[in-house]
């Protein structure tokens, strides 16, 4: 049996960073999967490819053999995939975004002006997709590329590029009690009713519904919502609360509804996200167009 580019890709950037951590952090799985692959790997090819303790992450001499063989085929997959997909995109000029909400940020502005400038016979179609796919229509093939929170399911299929990390906040009707705070610590909130993603959307309802953060309480989620003018319906007509990025308070900010910062919850993170299989340069300048300067609110 022969290894997997996925592999190769896993064992690589454990090479680079010496620390299955922030492998695992920089490829967006989690520690576990990360290690079971290289587990599998070494298998495979019947050899240990790394020395490792609780402290430290060295590469045995087979592995020092392995990775520039592995950097090399990588390089040369992905530029064999570029060069197809720029021939199989040289009669078209359009490219569909995909999102879930709107992203604001200035973000959309910039892709535009910036993605003209490199493609400026290129027409940019943007489609709103609701949170039933949290890829926003790549899983699905209906779009280019995809504004995503993460984690979402299957992210470990596509390449993804952080374009924002920010805080989370709550959102509530104007006559709540948290109308009259400031701000508010996670643990205020744990019996609140909070609105909740549909279940396809996986690791990302969790997220929104801070799940890993309740201590092991389960959320109170009383009402399921697929798009933003669903959850601002279910927030105007009942008590219910809901958490989203701070970046997105002021663009959904309308009468009747509030939103405050959240303390103790760590900060959820948008990214621009593509198929693995599509190398096409258009894609790869799409990606740059957005991603060339970080995009970033306080914590």
């Amino acid at each position: 049996m022969d290894a997997h580019l996925r592999d190769l890709r896993y064992f690589v950037t454990v090479a680079e960073e010496l620390s299955f951590t922030r492998a695992a952090e920089r490829l967006f799985i989690a520690q576990p999967t990360l290690s079971k692959q290289i587990r599998q790997l070494e298998e495979l090819m019947r050899v240990r490819l790394f020395d490792r303790d609780r402290r430290t992450v060295r590469l045995t001499a087979p592995g020092e053999a392995l990775l520039p063989a592995a950097r090399e085929l990588l390089q040369q997959w992905d530029e064999a995939q570029r060069a197809v997909g720029d021939a199989a995109a040289a009669a078209s000029s359009r490219l569909t975004v995909g999102m879930s909400t709107s992203v604001g940020r200035g973000l959309l502005a910039t892709l535009r002006e910036r993605f003209a400038e490199r493609r400026p016979a290129c027409d940019l179609r943007l489609r709103q997709v609701n949170w039933t796919d949290p890829t926003a229509g790549l899983a699905e093939g209906e779009v280019d590329v995809a504004f995503v929170w993460l984690p979402f399911p299957g992210q470990e299929d596509f390449h993804v590029r952080v374009v924002a990390r920010e805080p989370r906040w709550v959102a509530f009707r104007d006559d709540h009690w948290l109308a009259s705070r400031a701000e508010v610590d996670f643990a205020e909130l744990l019996d609140e009713k909070f609105l909740a993603l549909p279940e396809s959307a996986g690791e990302l309802r969790d997220h929104w519904l801070a799940t890993d953060e309740r201590g092991g309480r389960p959320p109170l989620s009383c009402t399921t919502v697929s798009n933003a003018e669903e959850t601002f319906a279910a927030l105007e007509s009942g008590d219910n609360v809901v958490l989203l990025a701070a970046g997105n308070a002021e663009i959904y900010r309308r009468p009747g509804i509030m939103a405050i910062p959240v303390k103790g919850l760590s900060p959820t993170v948008l990214a621009v996200a593509w198929r693995r299989g599509d190398h096409r340069s258009t894609i790869r300048d799409l990606v740059e167009a957005v991603s060339s300067e970080p995009h970033r609110l306080p914590s």
